[in-house]
């Protein structure tokens, strides 16, 4: 894997789940990391991984995604204290479950304006700063943007609008050698299905299912996601732009027979 030494990083969620993973592997390959989260206690916690991790402390921003202030002051505080950005990792965002029978629009306006709207006011910023350094944005998106699921459509909607963010930006910053990627990853044990309701016998029986809806018959663990946004954030990548990389075990390739 290409080294990220001295490369300064921002990436958001990073309290749990594929946003901590994502911070301790680049930091553990030279990464100067910004982790941006809501819950201090579980930032610390993904800041004493890095350290354990052999990364450099981190930067710890405590963000509300929803308040503009708050994304604002993510950039400042990284070039308050190293000058630069190179990588930002949009991976904050939240799922919620429900159909167009018994959604609501404060629903869809939670969920667009968490995994849509801040990621859009957070790139408007840091891009600036990743023309100087010729830098890389990764987006967190999902399966859930390039297939289609019942039962979770506010959430469907916005990874959808992830994935065309990702490309239409990929497109106009190319001139500027600034690269533009996501993944879209499958099931993950990750928490945000918790958060997003289930408790846990359901969650249980989610992961179960989830052995027949992968090719590869198994969720997938956060270290996988990980690997492959450090791919598309390193010099490895660098022919690499506007894509959406499925990191979800074949599930995009599958259909009911």
């Amino acid at each position: 894997m290409s080294s990220f030494k001295d490369k300064v990083v921002i990436v958001t969620g990073a309290s749990s789940g594929i946003g901590a993973a994502t911070a301790v592997h680049l930091a553990s390959l030279g990464g100067l990391l910004t982790i941006v989260g809501r819950n201090v206690d579980k930032l610390q916690e993904t800041a004493d991984n890095i350290v354990a991790a052999g990364g450099a402390p981190a930067l710890l921003v405590q963000a509300d995604m929803n308040n503009e202030s708050d994304v604002e002051e993510i950039v400042k505080e990284t070039l308050k204290k190293h000058g630069r950005v190179d990588v930002l990792v949009n991976n904050a965002g939240i799922l919620e479950t429900g159909t167009i029978e018994n959604t609501s629009v404060a629903q869809y306006d939670r969920v667009m304006n968490t995994n849509v709207r801040a990621l859009y006011q957070l790139t408007m910023l840091a891009t600036p700063e990743l023309i100087i350094t010729k830098g890389c944005i990764v987006n967190v998106s999902s399966v859930n943007g390039i297939r289609s699921f019942p039962g979770v459509l506010a959430y469907n909607v916005s990874k959808a609008a992830v994935d065309q963010f990702t490309r239409c930006v990929a497109l106009e910053l190319a001139p500027k050698v600034v690269r533009v990627n996501s993944v879209n990853p499958g099931v993950i044990i990750t928490d945000i299905h918790k958060r997003g309701g289930m408790d846990e016998a359901t969650y249980q029986k989610f992961l179960e299912h989830s052995r027949t809806t992968h090719a590869m018959g198994r969720p997938g663990d956060v270290n996988e996601v990980a690997a492959a946004i450090a791919f598309l954030a390193s010099d490895a990548a660098s022919f690499t732009t506007g894509v959406s990389l499925a990191v979800d075990g074949g599930r995009h390739a599958m259909c009911p027979r």
